[in-house]
């Protein structure tokens, strides 16, 4: 990977990292659109080329996609209901937004903005591991696991790792404890001081998410730790803290981390990355909204579909 201080992209036509000096101006363009109170604006054309497709993660995310997929018609040919479609588009599309977040300008610019680097952080947090778990991956990647034995002992110790990591406490703590953590401003400058930390503090959230979400979407191994409707205070609490941090932000009357204190607009900068964690609340809101209509309708009438977030299971009862 590229060391953060010195190197900022990886140029696949060179085959080498590209100094931090030679990426395109931020304000060689401005584009008022873009501006943020008459600080830095984005240069439009620089945003576009800004990609990241480092080989490290490139090559990781294909072969986790070919495994997926190769499982994925493996369990169909067995039964063509245990993993409809919608649950391999649910998969792919959640490692096509983990591209986003980790090579796209979000992450080439996430240390410029910080309303950039929100919305980097939001999409690791509420919008990649729904997505991934959406897609039941835990079948169909175990299938590439040839020996029957060892695929066997494999699932059997997954069900006790999750049977203790799925609870919803322990996913509650996790995202707030990450979220919270992450952005004391020491933190989070050592994040963007250092390469390693910048790498840990994107596990972190990638993990805590997967956490947060997995008793919402209880793909296999799952079993349901509370009732339904207890997801709905449960998806509450997460708004208030997402809330109050996203108002610690949005209010604050100075720039909490000196690295984006350098322009004239930083304290717009910030304030618009409050308003971004402010709608990443709608990820708890939305799914806790559909919850509470589905056990006030008629049993009759309540949907069954991928979009009530009411995934019980996998379908696949077997690895």
């Amino acid at each position: 990977m590229c060391a953060r201080r010195r190197w900022r992209r990886w140029s696949p036509s060179s085959g080498r990292c590209i100094p931090r000096a030679s990426l395109p101006p931020v304000t060689s363009v401005p584009l008022p659109s873009t501006s943020l109170g008459g600080g830095p604006a984005l240069d439009a054309g620089a945003a576009l080329s800004a990609w990241n497709p480092e080989p490290v993660l490139v090559l990781a995310l294909a072969v986790t996609a070919t495994v997926y997929v190769r499982g994925w018609l493996r369990l169909r040919a067995r039964d063509a209901e245990r993993l409809p479609p919608w649950r391999l588009a649910a998969f792919l599309g959640g490692l096509a937004t983990l591209f986003v977040a980790l090579a796209s300008p979000l992450d080439t610019f996430a240390d410029r903005l910080l309303a950039v680097h929100m919305a980097q952080h939001i999409v690791l947090l509420v919008v990649t591991p729904p997505l991934l778990l959406l897609g039941a991956p835990i079948g169909p990647l175990l299938q590439a696991v040839t020996s029957k034995r060892v695929r066997r002992a494999v699932g059997t110790t997954l069900v006790r790792l999750v049977d203790r990591l799925g609870h919803p406490v322990v996913g509650f703590v996790t995202m707030s404890g990450a979220v919270w953590g992450w952005h004391v401003p020491a933190a989070f400058e050592l994040a963007l001081r250092s390469e390693a930390w910048h790498v840990t503090e994107h596990a972190s959230f990638l993990g805590a998410g997967l956490l947060f979400w997995w008793p919402m979407v209880q793909p296999w191994p799952s079993r349901a730790r509370w009732p339904r409707w207890a997801m709905i205070p449960y998806l509450l609490l997460s708004d208030v803290q997402n809330t109050a941090l996203a108002a610690i932000l949005t209010f604050s009357d100075r720039v909490l981390y000196p690295t984006y204190a350098r322009g004239p607009g930083a304290l717009d900068d910030q304030i618009l990355a409050g308003v971004l964690m402010w709608v990443m609340g709608l990820a708890y809101l939305v799914p806790a909204g559909i919850i509470a209509m589905r056990l006030l309708a008629p049993r009759s009438r309540r949907p069954d579909v991928p979009g009530s977030f009411a995934v019980h299971g996998s379908g696949v009862a077997t690895p």
